[in-house]
């Protein structure tokens, strides 16, 4: 079973100015995709304080994937992508193309969407939107691959596991 740990980066749900919505329908979709939920923390909008969480889980032998939620957008608190290019080592640029383009199909600002992905060791880092209905969307689109794509960063012959 994949470990992933869920990285939510909210400022206000962080300070308690809001509740997070999606906690619940995110967590539940994992399960039900056999995805084992290694941590779930929720951080403020900040490059600095999102880098040091990535770095930290990134360290954690038992998780294979990080999901980030929120950040992705072109407001000035927006720092996941940036983030997580500071701490990856190899980008992989389709998986957020993937995604871009299936959202697109749902709504015309899936555009603005700057989301990314990345490897850091042997850990797969993947940047979702902040609404929870396009975070699971989002998940649905590269979920198909991401057993094969685990087992490729293991250093695996043809992704097994």
């Amino acid at each position: 079973m994949i470990g992933v740990a869920v990285l939510v980066i909210n400022s206000k749900i962080c300070s308690g100015e809001a509740e997070d919505r999606g906690k619940e329908s995110l967590c539940r979709y994992l399960q039900d995709n056999d995805l084992h939920l290694v941590g779930y923390e929720v951080v403020p909008d900040d490059r600095e304080t999102i880098r040091k969480h990535l770095v930290s889980l990134c360290e954690k032998q038992d998780l294979q994937v990080i999901f980030t939620i929120g950040g992705t957008g072109v407001r000035p608190t927006d720092w996941a992508p940036e983030a997580t290019r500071d701490i990856i080592e190899k980008e992989i640029p389709g998986i957020g193309e993937a995604m871009r383009a299936e959202s697109l199909k749902k709504m015309k600002t899936a555009m603005l969407s700057r989301g990314i992905a990345g490897i850091r060791g042997k850990t797969m880092v993947v940047n979702l939107p902040g609404s929870p209905k396009g975070a699971i969307d989002n998940l649905a689109t590269f979920l198909p691959i991401l057993d094969h794509t685990v087992g490729k960063i293991s250093g695996l012959p043809s992704g097994k596991k």
